[in-house]
């Protein structure tokens, strides 16, 4: 008797064990393999030799985090610049007077990874400045000129000059110098809430004389003595002095003045990389 009740204890483990296994083979564990949305909303805000990303917040409930991607051309290899896990990205290694294309993949807490945005940013870095001063000609000489290339006041007789200030009967003017050998034009582009507003030099419009009255709020094109184009921003105008915001375009004949947004078809070489890839 004591041998049969041993032998029927050993063998109900080895029964329930034997169904718990038929239960599991049942129901199988499902890994997740389903990638976050590829990001959108892309846009990136560009200064001196620095390029801000940011994009929209994707809103899967296990998202992980973002890669960030830079390429030199449209068509070409993606490289990645790093990840975060916030919705905007620092690129403080470019070049002013390059052109740079971003792209963002998302990635889950399972390592699946988006396609790359759609929405691909392109920019060129390029030396700005905030809130400069230029004075009257006639009443401070040697601070009345600026120079987009050196990026500091000038006498406006010195022949690195882009634009000099004058108040002539009461009335406030920007100037550009007169030099024989080049073509220097200026254009009021009118009314804006921001130096940003203003993405491109104009192709027509330019003003027939040197001079053209200063008026805050509104932002000037500048194509320079060297074949460069610039930009400023009037804030404040008094009897003595203008003060604006500006940006330089490095590139010599280029007139992108602001970053620009293009849209990317889908490309096998860039679709789905790896997190950290």
């Amino acid at each position: 008797m004591k041998k049969i009740i041993l032998l029927l204890a050993m063998a109900a483990p080895l029964a329930f064990f034997s169904a718990c296994s038929s239960s599991n083979d049942d129901h199988p564990y499902e890994v997740d393999t389903t990638p976050p949305a590829a990001p959108s909303g892309l846009t990136v805000l560009n200064g001196d030799k620095v390029v801000d990303i940011y994009w929209n917040n994707n809103t899967e409930s296990d998202l992980a985090g973002y890669d960030v991607y830079s390429s030199s051309t449209y068509n070409g290899k993606y490289t990645l610049l790093g990840s975060t896990t916030k919705t905007h990205f620092t690129d403080d290694g470019v070049t002013n007077g390059y052109t740079y294309y971003y792209a963002v993949a998302a990635y889950d807490v399972n390592g699946n990874v988006s396609a790359l945005s759609m929405d691909a940013v392109y920019t060129i870095p390029r030396p700005e400045g905030y809130n400069q001063i230029i004075m009257d000609y006639r009443q401070f000489p040697s601070t009345s000129g600026f120079s987009f290339a050196n990026a500091q006041q000038l006498p406006y007789t010195d022949n690195n000059v882009d634009v000099y200030f004058e108040i002539y009967q009461g009335y406030a003017y920007v100037d550009i110098p007169v030099f024989t050998n080049a073509t220097t034009r200026i254009e009021d582009m009118g009314v804006t809430t921001d130096i940003l507003d203003i993405a491109n030099a104009p192709t027509s419009g330019w003003a027939a004389t040197n001079s053209v009255p200063a008026n805050v709020g509104h932002t000037y094109v500048i194509e320079t003595f060297d074949g460069n184009y610039a930009k400023l921003r009037i804030s404040k105008v008094t009897n003595e002095s203008i003060t604006f915001d500006w940006s330089y375009q490095t590139v010599s004949g280029s007139t992108v003045l602001k970053t620009a947004i293009v849209k990317r078809g889908p490309r096998s070489d860039i679709k789905n990389p790896p997190h950290g890839k």
